[in-house]
């Protein structure tokens, strides 16, 4: 498709000003994320702004372990945390058949925005994928390497496949009731699967990802699926290939040349801008945009970011962004 869709990946955030003054409206983040009627106004700014081919819910990957019983509060300037688990008793003690409805709002949310979206808006509903909402789980917060999360992984291997099995279902139910509520499609961003040894990917990142698009599509979700396993490099082939995602995002480091021959005749890429260009802006910019566009034209694609816009992002960058993928 010339051009290619375009949205980004945190397109609603702090680097907007009307973001700003709607978050002091709601308070903390975590009361922002379920106000309806606030989540659904930042989730709109952007596609206000900049009339992007997507909207993503605004929400967080830590919600759900909060659904489950975890504790879950955010320490300004430092970000989230969690109580952390320890052990096999503590995993046996998660609400997974209350987690679902715990987050009723979050489905609330959706709604207003299937309802308030210009018809060819489609709305990307998402969660965190298994692994990468464990690490935090266990650590309590997030760390340079997700340690605690591995040592966990090895240690006790029981007690961590059992929150493995744990997430893939409330996962699935979570995201089950999203498509319900009018998401159109489904992305499962998987942070942190790039520090897992290949092995250990296979077995904690691909392994509960393909579980879990298989419980939802056993569930009758029908809409695309995205994964966005990043940092998952060479492996990001096998990764498509066993988990059944309908497209993969792909991060900065991904090379383009490579992506195209491994990945462009298998599935749809999404990606790959730096966030970092989106805030130097200027001609270096422009060229990285031409250059992704070039290097996928005639394959199935969608322009983003290889990651989240950073705060620091000047908004108007992000207009010529979309400008240039539209118009060059």
């Amino acid at each position: 498709m010339s051009p290619p869709p375009v949205w980004l990946m945190r397109q609603a955030g702090r680097y907007l000003p009307e973001y700003r003054e709607t978050r002091e409206k709601a308070g903390g983040f975590l009361d922002l994320c379920f106000d309806p009627k606030l989540a659904s106004e930042v989730t709109l700014q952007p596609i206000r702004r900049y009339g992007f081919d997507a909207s993503i819910l605004f929400a967080d990957i830590l919600l759900i372990p909060q659904a489950l019983g975890q504790k879950l509060w955010f320490e300004t300037g430092e970000g989230p945390r969690l109580e952390p688990l320890e052990d096999g008793k503590a995993v046996a003690a998660l609400d997974v058949d209350g987690a679902a409805d715990a987050l009723s709002s979050i489905y609330e949310t959706v709604s207003i925005l299937r309802s308030s979206l210009p018809g060819e808006t489609d709305l990307i509903g998402f969660a965190g994928s298994p692994w990468t909402v464990a690490t935090y789980m266990i650590a309590g917060r997030g760390t340079p390497d997700q340690a605690p999360a591995r040592l966990f992984a090895y240690q006790q291997r029981d007690a961590f496949e059992a929150l493995m099995d744990v997430l893939v279902e409330s996962t699935a139910q979570y995201l089950l009731r999203q498509v319900q509520a009018g998401a159109d499609i489904l992305q499962l961003f998987d942070t942190w699967s790039g520090v897992l040894p290949e092995d250990e990917f296979a077995r904690w990142s691909i392994a509960p990802t393909k579980a879990l698009v298989e419980r939802l599509r056993a569930l009758g979700v029908t809409v695309p699926i995205i994964g966005f396993p990043k940092g998952a490099g060479p492996l990001l082939p096998r990764y498509v290939a066993e988990t059944a995602v309908d497209a993969v995002g792909l991060d900065p480091s991904v090379p383009l040349s490579w992506a195209v021959a491994e990945l462009a005749d298998k599935t749809v890429c999404q990606g790959n801008l730096d966030p970092l260009l989106l805030v130097a802006g200027g001609d270096k910019m422009l060229k990285a945009v031409d250059t992704i566009i070039e290097a996928f034209d005639g394959k199935p694609f969608v322009f983003n970011l290889g990651h989240g816009i950073v705060p620091q992002t000047p908004p108007e960058h992000v207009g010529q962004v979309v400008e240039r993928v539209r118009n060059r």
